[in-house]
């Protein structure tokens, strides 16, 4: 499946003379990770990630880190360097991101940049505004009313005020709400907007790759992932991370659910059914926010030689396949 959308796409005249960051993205479970390395190792280039909990050393199963062998067949950057008790922001990352692809492209054309985080990606791609300083006043209010009403309510103002951000909000995370509903009342001036606004000139080249599957293979994908994410020790990896649940970094999915449940608010089977269908819900969240993208060309992640030849077709860099790996 290869998927062709309208783009505007530079000119080969216009690529030359910078590298190219090819950035491999789309919803949880799809396959980046496979994809980037195959593609990594193609033009034997390194991976930087682009997702908001790997960034954290303590967290493994739960974000599907990739794997010791997978870490090893190519070069990583970004990748469990932060603690969970840390806030980091996707400021911060575009600031680290962009760091190490300027050491990167000193000596490579090319890079690979990969994973799930709509704002991570946006963040460096398009940048971000500087937001307001938080009102003190108006946090404390909305802190309340988060504390007394719940992240529902915050969400319904959100709903109204700025319906764009909405759909791709997560709306069970109440940090992220009332900061959405915050900036939003603060400054007159949907959220959404402030992360909409003209994109910067980078000092490289930006070629999105979108991998999409049928929803239902998607679906069957998520639930064998998160049995697997059990299998492999997930329950005892919350356990270990209960000192820091109230941490932004594990209000995740596949962390809460589990919080959950040892808590007695539910059965063991019941937060696992509940990490498979909120999974679900933010790989459509996830969709939705790229769907108004016009820069991706989308392809089946089973693919990878109609990947490679768009990725030829349109780069001015001369990139080539290594001879070994010429296929």
């Amino acid at each position: 499946m290869h998927t062709t959308v309208m783009m505007a796409h530079p000119s080969r005249s216009e690529y030359a003379g910078k590298p190219l960051l090819i950035v491999v993205l789309g919803p949880t479970a799809v396959g980046k990770t496979a994809v980037a390395i195959q593609l990594a190792q193609r033009f034997g280039c390194d991976i930087v990630s682009a997702d908001s909990r790997q960034v954290f050393r303590q967290l493994n199963v739960g974000v599907a880190r990739p794997s010791d062998e997978e870490l090893h067949a190519v070069k990583h950057h970004l990748v469990a360097h932060r603690n969970v008790w840390e806030r980091y922001s996707c400021g911060q990352y575009a600031e680290e991101a962009k760091a190490v692809l300027a050491r990167l492209f000193t000596s490579k054309r090319t890079a690979i940049l990969t994973g799930g985080s709509m704002l991570y990606i946006s963040a460096l791609c398009n940048g971000i505004e500087d937001f307001p300083t938080p009102d003190p006043a108006l946090r404390a209010r909305l802190t309340e009313q988060l504390r007394h009403d719940g992240v529902a309510a915050l969400a319904t103002q959100i709903a109204t005020l700025d319906p764009k951000g909405f759909d791709s909000l997560d709306t069970r995370n109440g940090a992220r709400v009332l900061r959405a509903l915050e900036i939003t009342i603060q400054t007159g001036r949907p959220y959404s907007e402030w992360l909409s606004h003209t994109t910067p000139i980078l000092p490289f080249n930006v070629l999105k790759i979108g991998l999409i599957l049928p929803m239902d293979s998607l679906e069957q994908r998520i639930s064998t992932r998160v049995d697997d994410m059990i299998s492999r020790g997930l329950e005892a990896e919350a356990r270990q991370m209960i000192p820091y649940r109230d941490c932004p970094s594990l209000r995740t999915v596949g962390y809460r659910e589990l919080f959950d449940y040892f808590d007695g608010r539910c059965s063991r089977q019941q937060a696992i059914a509940c990490i498979k269908t909120n999974t679900r819900r933010y790989a459509k969240r996830q969709m939705t926010w790229w769907k108004r993208e016009t820069d991706i060309e989308w392809f089946s992640p089973r693919n990878v030689d109609a990947i490679l030849e768009f990725i030829r077709s349109y780069s001015a860099t001369e990139l080539e396949l290594p001879p070994r790996a010429r296929p």
